[in-house]
């Protein structure tokens, strides 16, 4: 997978506290990889996986027949949308997706 470089000096934090044994195993993990300090494992670690998550929650994969299911939905001008769908629709516009 693609290390995703910073574009900007880093100038925030993130202060966090853990139990010993959640940071000897993350210590030997960043030894392990060849990271210099316990911050760039951290830091490695957050660059890799929150694409992945940010990914997970934000696509919706169909099948064919799901799409085909959509798409006649969306043209059937007849049915109303219910007020669960209406208020979704808002949130996700609220949200900016």
């Amino acid at each position: 997978m693609e290390t995703i470089q910073p574009t900007q000096p880093s100038n925030q934090r993130i202060d966090l506290r853990v139990d010993l044994e959640t940071k000897q195993i993350a210590e030997r993990a960043a030894a392990a990889l060849g990271c210099s300090s316990l911050t760039e494992y951290i830091v490695r670690l957050i660059r890799e996986s929150s694409p992945r998550v940010i990914k997970k929650h934000t696509e919706i994969k169909l099948n064919n027949q799901q799409f085909d299911d959509f798409i006649k939905a969306c043209l059937e001008t007849e049915t109303k949308p219910s007020p669960e769908i209406l208020a979704a629709a808002k949130l996700l516009d609220t949200e900016g997706l």
